[in-house]
């Protein structure tokens, strides 16, 4: 008897769950336009980069900030400007962490901030959107394109808001950005991979 209960209650929370799910929109054209916002409780931003060509070296920054503006019927006038904080670095290791802050590599105390802004019209294929940018990094400013993935769109109803989820990724050599120590022992190209909603 008390197995039969418990069987039927989890089915009713399942039941429950499912009807709270929202539905999500999938494609660019369902999006509603307008201006969005980075949600940094949802939002993670990693660092990726060949070790000895043996193995990948991951760290990710914890604070970031961007904003969008988007109008499905007009998809390639996309435009995002992104900000992450150098000093939010997470290496899990304290010591080479502040051995990274430093000149040698990402020179926090005079570059706090990176920065990345579109340029240029969006290109689209299927849900994915190839932005064309500038990034400013360690003094240096290169043009670059964020590879913007759409995960999908849905009615918060923990929130309220309508929010939208993406996949991002840009690659590029940290020596155009004068950052060539150790090279090729450490990879020249760095991988930013960048898991965000925006509301």
């Amino acid at each position: 008897m008390r197995v039969t209960a418990i069987c039927v209650l989890a089915s009713l929370l399942t039941a429950c769950a499912a009807l709270l799910m929202p539905s999500a929109d999938r494609t660019l054209a369902e999006l509603p336009e307008g201006s969005y916002y980075l949600d940094p409780a949802h939002t993670r931003v990693l660092f990726k980069i060949d070790h000895l060509g043996i193995s990948s070296y991951i760290g990710r920054f914890n604070d970031a900030d961007a904003s969008l503006t988007f109008d499905p019927s007009a998809p390639e006038q996309t435009r995002l400007s992104a900000t992450v904080d150098m000093h939010s670095l997470d290496v899990n290791d304290t010591d080479f962490a502040a051995d990274l802050m430093s000149c040698a590599w990402l020179c926090a105390e005079r570059f706090p901030e990176a920065r990345f802004k579109t340029t240029g019209n969006t290109r689209i294929e299927g849900e994915t959107l190839y932005v064309p940018g500038e990034l400013f990094f360690r003094g240096h400013t290169q043009p670059l394109e964020l590879v913007v993935t759409l995960r999908g769109g849905v009615n918060n109803p923990l929130t309220g808001d309508y929010t939208l989820g993406f996949d991002a990724h840009l690659t590029f050599r940290r020596s155009d950005f004068g950052m060539g120590r150790y090279i090729p022992m450490v990879g020249d190209e760095v991988r930013i991979e960048i898991y965000t909603e925006f509301f």
